[in-house]
């Protein structure tokens, strides 16, 4: 189901995807706040229209606010390949400190938490990276949005 927020004006286009960072100090005393902070903090959105609404001014956002709908937006992730069955449900290996490996994105993905279970909708295949660093057996899969 939609859910109606206000974003920055350049990210409202239908199906540009953000994890929503919550509260920022310059929101302190804005008369749209209750509009903009309805979403849930570190969770993973995807625009699925934008509202004919116009522009608010905004201290955050420098084009101003628009009006929006959103939905959770599935999040790709690489998972233990024991666990990787579409249907299931996994959680993230582990952190990973090895930045500039073409996984690392999928390891420690925005919009998912380690110590949280997520269902598999889909067995995506072989992780983009060569050789685990931390010589871990991993599978790309997709979680599904979350309904919340």
């Amino acid at each position: 189901m939609a859910k109606v927020t206000l974003i920055g004006e350049r990210l409202a286009e239908v199906g540009t995807e953000f994890v929503y960072g919550g509260e920022s100090s310059a929101c302190e005393g804005c008369p749209y706040r209750g509009q903009c902070l309805n979403l849930e903090e570190g969770r993973r959105y995807r625009v699925a229209s934008v509202r004919d609404s116009g522009t608010l001014e905004c201290a955050v956002h420098d084009t101003g606010v628009t009006a929006v709908e959103v939905e959770r937006a599935s999040v790709l992730a690489n998972v233990d390949s024991n666990a990787a069955y579409a249907g299931s449900k996994a959680t993230l290996p582990g952190p990973c400190p090895y930045t500039e490996c073409p996984s690392h994105e999928f390891c420690e993905p925005a919009g998912a938490d380690f110590d949280e279970e997520y269902q598999i909708t889909e067995v995506v295949g072989e992780p983009p990276h060569d050789y685990c660093m931390l010589d871990r057996n991993l599978t790309l899969v997709e979680f599904g949005a979350e309904q919340g």
